[in-house]
């Protein structure tokens, strides 16, 4: 599963292979061979992924599959701002 969500997310972000590792300073191979399930990232790496992407660990590893996004160090303000974009979004469908 984790392999999978870290594609999406990239895909996601716009993000190529390239782009995405020098994000985290990795190299394109380190990020194609976690896609391709061939190697897991660190934990540390992990936490940075999920940081990047502004997600939990437990949605990246398929545990959750509710994806969060992390609001810390906004006001409550832009919070509220954002609750509604969210809510705006769904009534759209």
């Amino acid at each position: 599963m984790l392999n999978k969500r870290i594609k999406e997310l990239r895909l996601s972000h716009g993000l190529n292979q390239v782009a995405f590792a020098k994000e985290l300073s990795v190299t394109k191979q380190t990020v194609s061979n976690w896609e391709n399930n061939n190697i897991q990232p660190s934990v540390d790496m992990l936490v940075k992924i999920a940081d990047y992407f502004s997600v939990g660990t437990d949605f990246l590893l398929g545990r959750d599959n509710a994806p969060t996004l992390r609001v810390d160090g906004l006001s409550e303000t832009q919070i509220a701002h954002i609750e509604q974009l969210v809510r705006d979004l769904r009534n759209s469908k």
